[in-house]
């Protein structure tokens, strides 16, 4: 399928690996010119080697939680590339767990601060280029987590609750300028935030690395029904459609990439 988004430039957030990666990877194979940006821990440059085989790439370090490092991002990329007319916010952490009664404001604050409060800092450099172009693409990822929390990741849950009230209300305010906002929820996908989630798992029980995922699915996942972790290239193809001109009557929508695992239609 032709996206309809040869030529146009995207800004990847959080792709040093991952759903991020993958979908920088499908946006490049649809001859889309791509920044991912990620913070400096030495894995950035590993992906753009990994993707620069498809096409035009640059890496861009950064850390959402500073503003200053916000404006840095973009100002590189608009010089390096020019204004994106494509975002995707996948930067994000498990945050703090445990529970409730244990998660001190620090825990909340870091958590709320990286993955809501990252999206709103760069949603507000993304939007104002997209409206005087009159073309946009922003997809935020959200998770199953933000419509069915769990008890021990209450921070999570809450701040991807607010990725989805935040995209809704962006929809609102800026689809008249043809700038669409939606968002993706995944649900344990096989990244490296969940093959560590699943290593502590087996430690703490005494099983291998597979009996803790399917443990973890019997047991705290039983919505997912076809009873393993999804892919991180079956959740970018989501992103990369909603990125696309085919999903140009698609606007304050949220997108499930989760096996079945929530329960209620509603959400």
């Amino acid at each position: 399928m032709d996206l309809g988004i040869d030529n146009r430039i995207a800004l990847v957030s959080g792709a040093d690996s991952g759903m991020g990666k993958e979908t920088a990877r499908l946006l490049l194979e649809a001859g889309v010119r791509v920044a991912v940006t990620d913070r400096a821990d030495g894995t950035l440059d590993a992906a753009v080697d990994e993707l620069s085989s498809l096409g035009e790439v640059i890496g861009v370090t950064g850390d959402v939680t500073k503003p200053d490092d916000v404006r840095a991002i973009w100002a590189s990329v608009r010089d390096r590339l020019g204004d994106p007319d494509i975002y995707v916010n996948a930067a994000g952490v498990t945050g703090a767990t445990g529970d409730f009664l244990d998660v001190n404001d620090a825990g909340w604050l870091q958590t709320l601060d990286i993955n809501l409060m990252g999206a709103v800092r760069m949603c507000r450099e993304a939007i104002p280029a997209m409206r005087r172009g009159g073309w946009g693409r922003i997809v935020l990822f959200a998770s199953e987590d933000a419509v069915q929390p769990y008890v021990d990741e209450l921070a999570y849950c809450a701040s991807k609750a607010g990725i989805l009230s935040l995209a809704k209300g962006l929809s609102k305010a800026y689809g008249g300028d043809n700038v669409l906002v939606n968002t993706v929820s995944p649900a344990f996908i096989a990244t490296p935030m969940t093959d560590k989630m699943m290593r502590k798992r087996a430690d703490e029980r005494g099983e291998t690395f597979e009996a803790a995922i399917h443990s973890f699915l019997a047991e705290e996942r039983p919505g997912m029904v076809l009873k393993r972790r999804g892919r991180a290239e079956e959740v970018a193809a989501a992103v990369a459609f909603l990125c696309s001109e085919r999903a140009s009557f698609i606007n304050g929508a949220g997108l499930r990439v989760d096996s079945g695992s929530v329960f209620t239609i509603a959400g």
